[in-house]
């Protein structure tokens, strides 16, 4: 891959709006809009400068092999940084990002030299339809990384929308979610969602914004079984450079007590096609 060693801004201008693209010498921080969206080292793929994606991929690394091809499917591209990391760190793969935006994938193709189909495919359109259109138990894992202006589309977050990706999931697969917390969005509330379709759920998270002190990030794991490796999870989170804890259990019951799983009747959505 090609490497960037001064600082500085790559401009592009897109229908939808502008892609800033802000070089740190190997390191490429996408802002979609203003709003950072991923950030890719060009020189090492696999190195993830996102925590979040490090710990999906050591959530995937303790009941799937490291170097394990999988079948993953993204919802959300942006720079396909985690797609990227995975074609490297588990060659043979097949991965599917999907990408509502129709002009992105052409521009981070160029720039991120991703590779090519059926090793990276990226499909465009809404994430939960493009998903609903796999055969039932098609994917290893699950990834939902999408964000509207700083928020989870809705449609995207709510209990049938957890019951697609449950049937799309192989047994022993993952449903790995990247979820706002604080700031009027309301984490629990898909841990509830989740908690009604998958055999164990966890979640990592960083104890202030547990506690809704800022706004952050809490990721959420769906497991489809009931014997997910969590002490592995948790000795894996402790070895990264910022170390993370695993919720789950009583702790994470008692997190979200009172709080009730969002449905698509909630917020008027009905699936395409539907009567």
């Amino acid at each position: 891959m090609r490497r960037k060693t001064a600082r500085g801004s790559e401009f592009f201008e897109i229908p939808s709006g502008r892609v800033e693209i802000r070089w740190d010498g190997a390191l490429a921080t996408l802002y979609f809009n203003g709003i950072e969206s991923s950030c890719t080292n060009v020189d090492d793929p696999t190195s993830l400068e996102f925590e979040y994606m490090q710990h999906a991929t050591c959530a995937l690394d303790c009941v799937i092999d490291e170097a394990a091809p999988v079948r993953a499917l993204h919802l959300g591209g942006a720079g396909c940084t985690l797609p990227l990391a995975w074609s490297y760190l588990r060659p043979k793969s097949k991965q599917t990002a999907v990408e509502i935006d129709p002009d992105l994938p052409d521009l981070v193709r160029r720039v991120f030299d991703l590779p090519k189909s059926p090793a990276l495919s990226i499909r465009i359109g809404d994430g939960r339809e493009v998903m609903s259109s796999f055969r039932d138990s098609t994917f290893n894992v699950i990834v939902r990384d999408t964000f509207a202006n700083g928020q989870v589309p809705a449609h995207l977050a709510t209990l049938e929308c957890a019951k697609i990706a449950r049937e799309k999931l192989k047994d022993g697969g993952l449903y790995i979610l990247n979820c706002a917390h604080g700031g009027g969005s309301d984490a629990r509330a898909e841990i509830a969602a989740i908690s009604e379709v998958f055999g164990q759920v966890m979640s990592i998270q960083d104890p202030k914004v547990g506690r809704s002190g800022r706004r952050g990030n809490v990721i959420v794991i769906g497991y489809v079984g009931a014997d997910y490796p969590v002490e592995d999870l948790d000795r894996a989170l402790r070895r990264l450079p910022l170390p993370a804890r695993v919720t789950h259990g009583v702790n994470l019951t008692k997190w979200c007590a009172g709080t009730s799983a969002l449905r698509d009747a909630d917020i008027g959505y009905k699936e395409t096609g539907a009567s």
